[in-house]
């Protein structure tokens, strides 16, 4: 979601729309742990843009040392019906890098 807030966009206004993203598959390799109280930074990027779905790759960092890597896919559904539908033109564009 910070991804379309970064844009000035909201997930809201996609919802408005009847189209929402949801998770379809999730995977985390652990490297290294992580304990209590560590700091840590959680960096994302847009990997992949398909018609219906979106993939975001993970890294977890401790000071610059990678503790886990992963990725999402997210797939575009209309929200009254749970059915993959096509992505929204408007977050195309987006991902494109045009407003």
């Amino acid at each position: 979601m910070e991804w379309l807030r970064a844009t000035g966009h909201s997930y809201r206004e996609m919802e408005r729309t009847g189209r929402g993203l949801v998770v379809v598959e999730a995977l985390l390799h652990y490297r290294r742990p992580a304990f209590f109280d560590d700091e840590l930074t959680l960096s994302t990027h847009l990997a992949e843009l398909g018609k219906v779905s979106l993939r975001f790759e993970y890294e977890v960092l401790k000071d610059k040392e990678v503790l886990v890597t992963g990725h999402t896919r997210h797939a575009c559904v209309d929200l009254a019906t749970g059915k993959p539908v096509k992505m929204p033109e408007e977050l195309l564009r987006l991902a494109r890098g045009r407003p």
